[in-house]
């Protein structure tokens, strides 16, 4: 179904490959997991199949690719999309028109599809990924997940015979990339759909793949059957019960919690550890850091009584919540639950019709909307919202210019930023031609460069490897130490039990689970870790808890 012999690719000023010598040979109805750090070519793999590289982006290219007997490189993306479902990292760059069904019905209206047929794969691909009761709605007012459940419907309502998705689950809550993943599996395997999908949380996709392609630099450097791979990638890349297993000898490696629970009868009943996780990522980078502002009586946040609607749809429902100095909170919940709309409350982006938010003690709504940024460093789920200078270097320099500070006021320079949030190298570089989580951080740089008081983050991790969060969590707590609070959006349940004091859990607009990290992250069997799902009611939450738990060294 695929070929590809020897291809190198560079793109247009760049110093060195994306793409090094790669040569793959994928079968027809393979479901194949391309994984590798940030910036190693994954992406720009997928886009060598349908021809957007190089017809859209420019570079050079060499070897020779074929996709179901098409040259990619010659023919170019119009005939190639007939044959190649392309859905890409950022959901928004994908979308053409204003409402979900006449989105989806878009790319058959260009492909001559007859209407008849047109409705029905409308509706089979509406009622696959459940988007039916969202067919009328405007596409911006849907959440992240949402968005991309629709880019993700726009491309198979072409029937395409390979489906290429880049990063599709990275914006959903649990349940809703397990709904996900199990569609694309139904069509694998009944319909041999031939599926390679690029993704950072192995711990979502390992049990569905039948191969794992490892790439680094450009190059590919693990190849095979998912289990035998996953032994080979760099341990800190693996997903948490992989880690958890190589450390303990199981073997055969296992892939699901099913799997990893017929080993646990082994590990018998050490004394037990409880915590939430947090001193062990701190310990893991060779520090203990105490916080000693967390009790301080005025919160950073405070939000109290908040409501708000779209249109008369209710998005919050009374909610109440508050951040105090040095603290990490983790609001989590499902697509749509309202936590990208509380964020934006919390900064006066929004105006709640009920309730009220006080930043350090003082009401939001006497404030503007300058004086609550110099308090509050807002990340939204786009970062390419906060992207506009001709440098990454100058995107931290335009915000220390808006701020009025200078270098020299800095504890830690821009420079030395980029460094720790492992940017080095690309100052000069455009942002907009950088992976998404390249671009990730360096947004996540032009709003720390001002060391703020309290950082809220709506889906940080998007796009990130493990390499890159661990850098962030030793950053965020070199923050923490000195009184920075954190309010943090995520779905990555992983990153929740390393990072969050708290957990928060939205429904509907309302809060219906709150408390210490542990307590929640154990209780919920959708936002539980693989590790606390291997041993529950023990307080363990990462690989780390566990091995400590069970008396082995780390």
């Amino acid at each position: 179904m695929i070929a590809i012999d020897h291809l190198t690719f560079t793109y247009p000023h760049a110093r060195r490959p994306a793409l090094h010598d790669v040569s793959l040979a994928i079968q027809p109805g393979e479901f194949v997991l391309l994984a590798g750090p940030s910036g190693a070519g994954k992406s720009t793999l997928l886009r060598c199949l349908n021809g957007l590289a190089p017809h859209f982006s420019g570079g050079a290219i060499a070897g020779r690719v074929a996709v179901d007997g098409c040259d990619p490189i010659q023919d170019g993306p119009r005939p190639l999309s007939r044959v190649v479902g392309f859905v890409f990292q950022d959901p928004e760059a994908q979308a053409v028109l204003e409402t979900v069904e006449v989105e989806i019905a878009f790319g058959l209206e260009n492909a001559a599809v007859p209407p008849a047929e047109m409705r029905l794969r409308v509706e089979e691909v509406l009622n696959l990924l459940e988007l039916a009761g969202l067919r009328d709605r405007p596409l911006a007012t849907l959440s992240g997940g949402e968005r991309q459940r629709v880019a993700i419907a726009s491309a198979l309502a072409l029937r395409p015979r390979i489906l290429a998705l880049d990063e599709p689950t990275s914006q959903l809550d649990p349940q809703s990339a397990t709904d996900v993943l199990q569609a694309l599996v139904r069509l694998n395997e009944e319909l041999g759909l031939t599926i390679l999908l690029v993704e950072h949380r192995l711990d979502r996709i390992v049990r569905y793949a039948d191969r794992l392609v490892y790439l680094e630099g450009g190059r590919v450097v693990v190849d095979g059957p998912v289990r035998q791979a996953l032994a080979q990638v760099p341990p800190l890349q693996a997903p948490p019960l992989a880690r958890l297993a190589l450390a303990l000898g199981w073997q055969p490696l296992p892939l699901t919690t099913k799997e990893g629970l017929r080993f646990v009868e082994g590990t018998g009943n050490r004394e037990q550890r409880t915590g939430n996780g947090v001193g062990q990522a701190n310990s893991e980078q060779g520090m203990e850091l105490a916080r000693p502002t967390r009790n301080s009586p005025v919160p950073l946040v405070e939000a109290r009584g908040l409501q708000f609607s779209y249109n008369g749809r209710p998005a919050l429902r009374g909610v109440e919540l508050e951040v105090r100095p040095g603290e990490a909170v983790a609001l989590m919940g499902r697509n749509g639950s309202g936590k990208s709309t509380l964020l934006k409350c919390l900064v006066g982006l929004l105006s709640p019709a009920r309730g009220e938010v006080t930043i350090n003690g003082r009401p939001a709504r006497q404030m503007s909307l300058v004086e609550i940024c110099r308090q509050v460093a807002y990340l939204p789920q786009n970062p390419d919202d906060l992207l506009f200078a001709d440098s990454v270097l100058e995107e931290l320099q335009v915000t220390l210019r808006n701020h009025g500070l200078a270098e020299g006021d800095l504890a830690l320079p821009p420079a030395g930023l980029l460094a720790e949030l492992g940017l080095s190298g690309l100052e000069e570089a455009y942002p907009r031609d950088l992976s998404v989580g390249q671009r990730q951080r360096v947004a996540l740089g032009s709003l720390l460069v001002t060391a703020p008081r309290l950082l809220l983050l709506d889906e940080p991790t998007r796009g990130l490897d493990f390499a890159a969060k661990r850098r962030l969590i030793t950053l965020w707590r070199r923050w923490q130490a000195a009184g920075m609070g954190l309010l943090l959006v995520t779905h990555d349940v992983e990153m929740a039990a390393r990072v969050a004091d708290r957990v928060i859990v939205l429904s509907q607009g309302e809060i219906i689970a709150a408390g210490p990290a542990a307590g929640v992250l154990n209780a919920s069997p959708l936002f539980a870790p693989q590790v606390a799902r291997l041993f529950p009611d023990r307080g363990w939450l990462t690989v780390e808890d566990a091995l400590a738990g069970l008396g082995v060294g780390v």
